[in-house]
Parts: C-alpha cells; structure tokens; sequence
C-alpha cells in the first residue's frame, strides 16, 4: 500500500542546486493520500537511490537524494537536483515560497488504526516530491542555490574543445579521406574554366541491408573510392531511413485519465476501521427537552433516544495480466507507470461510487432558477440555508460539475467584468480561475468533479451543483493494495491493485442538489 505525506521544507541552496529539508516528522499527525497519517519513530526505512519529482509526477524527476538522516524528531534530507530548466524552476519556486513542500510516497508494510487515524509502524521510502500544499506550516525554505560559476563553465567549454580537436586529429591520421576533406574547406583560391562543367552522377549503390552497408563502410576506411561514394549515398535520411533509429521519449502522453476526486476531497475523511466489511455509527435520534415549568409543577420529561447508522465497506479494485517478458524486457519504468496508471482508475472509479451514493441520500432541491450570476447566489442562498435547518452544521463547500465550473468563470457584472475570475481585492464575490479545481465561491469552498455529470432524477446534470456539510458525509478508505501473482501454465503476471472504502452518510440533509439551467 503506497501514500503521499506532505511537510514542508527547510532549506534549499541555489549556489549548490540543493535542497534540504524534514521530509518525515515522527508522531506528528498529518493528511496523507489515505487520511490522517501518523508516523511512529524509525518507521521509515531507506535507500539512497531515492528521486525527488515534481508533484509526485515520475515522469519529471527533479533530482536525487543525495544526504538523508534520522533524527529524534524525524528525517531530514538533502537533494542534487539536475541541470535542467525543470529544475530551475523548482529551485526558483523554493525560494520564492511559491512551491516550498516536501511530500514523502512510501510503501506501507506495517500500520494499525488508533482512532481513526492510520499509525505507521513499517515502510519504506520510494520517493520524494516537491509540492505546493504542505501538511505542516512550521518547516519552510530557509537557503535555495541553482547558479554554476562562470569558471565551471569556462572550463566545462574549453574541455569541450580540446575533446573535438583531439577527435579531429585522430580522424585525420587514420582516414585519408578525412584529410582530402580538410584540405578542401581551405580558402585558397581555386580557378575554374567557365567553359568546363562540372556534373556528377549518383553512383548505382550496392547498399541494401545493414551486411552491406557495414562491409562498404569499412572498404571507404581503407581507402576505396568507390565504397566511400555507395556510403555517402546512403547516408541521407530520405535514401537510407531504415538504417537510422527513431528515439522514443521517457515522456507519456495521459489525457484520458488523473488522480483528481474533487467529490471525495469536499467530504470529511477517516481512515477504514481494520476489519469487517460493515461497521456502526452510533447516532443520536431523539434529544431530550427542556420547557417552561411552573412552580411545584413537573418537569418536562423526554428521554434521549439513540441508533446506529451502518455503513457498508465496498471493495474497489482493477487487474492487469502481461507477460514476463514484457516486465523483464521493457523500460525499468513500466510497472511504475502501470501501477500509476491503476491509480488514476481506482480515483475515478471511487469518486463516481461517492458521487452517486449522495445524489441517492442528499435533498434534491426543486426550486427554479436560471443559469446566470443571480441564479448562483440565489441557489446557494436558499441551500445554505436548508443544510443548516436540516443538519445543525454550515454548508463549507460546493462542488460543481465542469461544465458549471465554466459557467461560473463566465459570470460577470453589467460593466463585463468578471465576477469571480477578477484579481482586484474589491471584488469580493469569490475566487474562480481556469488553472485550478479548487477556488471560493459565495464564501463556500469550490471543487469540480468530473463524476457529477449525468441525466435521471438524481439531480445530476451537465450543470449540477452541490452545496454540502462536510461533516455530514464521510469517507472512510483503506490503503491502496497491489497483489503481483504469476501464471504458472503460461507464464504471465497478474497484478490486482485493490482498496477498501466505505461512505458514511451521516445526515441526509447535508448535501443539496440543484441543476441551473
């Protein structure tokens, strides 16, 4: 089972492309990608081929580790980060404080539940990521550094050239070819009668298979007129294209499929109890009463009343079967990606199981209102209002279907500015922009999810809406599993990536539906 703990950094060196910081603190509670997390002491172990990566993104690497140390209080680390404008950027970022956190992914080996908080026991360390949204304000950048000194690079250039001029030299030596071509790149003077034309013809190349052009290149080394015209014939892309390998990026293009559960992330989040595949909520259902006594009179009696929400653990999981081969044969890469991209699956597929589940137990609100500025206020006015009366708790968030998301970055006064796109501070009428899933809208917090769009009586819809109680609807969810089995008859491999979740619903009332149109 693999999560995401984020802290923050605490030093970064632009002089040395360094950055330093506590990447783990031991027994203090932050969020991880599985709920709130607890570190025991020494819980972590490590290696030193660890990469830092941007956003937990394997495929932009940063940098490596380079110096790692458990402490009393945690692990602090220091990162070599590479020669490259990606790099730049991050070291840029550290310094300014734009994107100063550190988030450790680890494999969790061991852990226990304490009170709905996961408490680490065993695991080990497989990555580190710079992010923008740390768990833990107190560790910040103290010292970045990114630049070389011109004098690294003055001597880096002259071993450039003193490398291509002792390779110049070695060719001449030994090629009498070479040697014709420098002499011809002289600029002396050279006559040519005007009434004497110059024509070539393309010579008849005997080259035609990788045998060939191997043998026609060793004859031109060793001085063969005619081999050296067949090679540089077939040395031209349009003529020889077979012979010249087509590279393949480390790079891979996803634009089908994230980690993004905008639905999940607006509801309250615990940790899975360890065992069972139900488990209860005690709730109370009748409150007792107080009233108006006179003298001598009794007491208003009602007894207080109490029962149990149960609540149904759901397994969620996917499979891939590929052959030894392709595991043994391909890049070191693939099985990271394979397991990454069985992520993004799992996130969507257990942010459209919540998304559907509080559609089924939330309050569809059947008022009208009209797909503009207005209509959005006059909405989230009227649900407000409504969590409060049904569930005793503020509505905090609300979650918007793509499509409404647009619609709300389009809103705009009667002068045309933009209501909740604007940067200037007197405009307080949110905070909406085209780069992030999250913002402020009416004083509730925004989330768009992907997993609200749809048609029937749920109140689900192109542009939907749900304003929600978090404390109302909880997630609970285990860690993610990854079982790698083998095939014995046919010697493929099957890999399950699976976890357990679980959704709470609390108080029906606290999410209200409602589709502008």
């Amino acid at each position: 089972m693999k999560i995401n703990f984020p802290i923050t950094l605490t030093a970064a060196d632009t002089n040395k492309r360094t950055i330093s910081g506590t990447i783990v603190t031991w027994n203090e509670r932050g969020n991880t990608s599985a709920g709130a997390t607890i570190f025991e002491k020494d819980s972590i172990d490590f290696g030193k081929a660890i990469k830092l990566l941007l956003e937990h993104d394997r495929t932009k690497p940063l940098g490596k580790l380079v110096d790692i140390t458990a402490t009393k209080t945690g692990l602090d680390a220091t990162f070599k980060l590479a020669k490259t404008f990606a790099a730049d950027d991050a070291l840029e970022e550290a310094a300014t404080g734009l994107r100063d956190g550190f988030s450790v992914g680890v494999m969790v080996e061991d852990w226990e539940n304490e009170d709905g908080v996961m408490k680490i026991s065993a695991s080990k360390l497989m990555e580190v990521s710079l992010v923008t949204e740390p768990a833990i304000e107190s560790a910040r950048v103290a010292d970045v550094a990114a630049t070389d000194t011109p004098t690294e690079n003055s001597e880096a250039t002259a071993e450039d050239t003193t490398t291509q001029e002792d390779k110049v030299s070695d060719t001449t030596s030994e090629a009498p070819i070479a040697t014709e071509a420098v002499e011809a790149a002289k600029t002396e003077p050279v006559a040519v009668a005007a009434t004497q034309p110059v024509a070539y013809t393309k010579p008849r190349s005997p080259i035609n298979s990788k045998a060939t052009y191997l043998e026609h290149h060793i004859r031109a080394a060793l001085g063969n007129e005619d081999s050296r015209q067949y090679v540089m014939a077939a040395d031209t892309t349009s003529n020889n294209g077979a012979f010249i390998p087509t590279p393949q990026s480390t790079e891979i293009i996803n634009g089908i499929a994230n980690a993004d559960r905008g639905f999940i992330d607006a509801l309250s989040r615990q940790a899975l109890p360890a065992s069972g595949m139900t488990f209860e909520i005690p709730k109370i259902t009748t409150a007792p009463t107080v009233a108006q006594a006179n003298e001598e009179a009794a007491l208003s009696e009602t007894d207080t009343a109490s029962s149990f929400v149960s609540v149904s653990v759901k397994k969620f999981g996917g499979q891939q079967t590929f052959s030894v081969e392709l595991l043994d044969r391909s890049s070191p890469v693939f099985f990271d990606e394979l397991v990454r991209q069985m992520e993004f699956a799992y996130a969507k597929a257990t942010d459209a199981y919540v998304a559907a589940e509080v559609a089924n137990n939330g309050v569809l609100n059947a008022t009208t209102q009209a797909q503009s500025a207005t209509g959005l206020i006059a909405y989230v006015s009227s649900a407000a209002a409504a969590v409060y009366k049904g569930t005793l708790g503020f509505a905090r968030n609300i979650i918007v279907s793509p499509e409404q998301w647009g619609a709300i970055m389009g809103y705009a006064e009667s002068s045309g500015r933009p209501i909740y796109t604007a940067s200037n501070p007197q405009n307080a009428g949110g905070a909406v922009t085209p780069t992030s899933l999250r913002g402020n809208v009416a004083g509730l917090e925004l989330y768009v999810s992907r997993s609200i769009n749809g048609t029937g009586n749920t109140g689900l819809g192109d542009y939907s809406i749900v304003v929600v109680n978090p404390d109302s609807y909880t997630w609970y969810e285990s860690p993610r599993l990854s079982l790698r089995t083998n095939v014995i008859n046919t010697g493929q491999i099957d890999v399950n990536y699976y976890g357990y979740g679980a959704l709470a619903t609390k108080i029906a009332a606290g999410a209200n539906w409602f589709n502008l149109t």
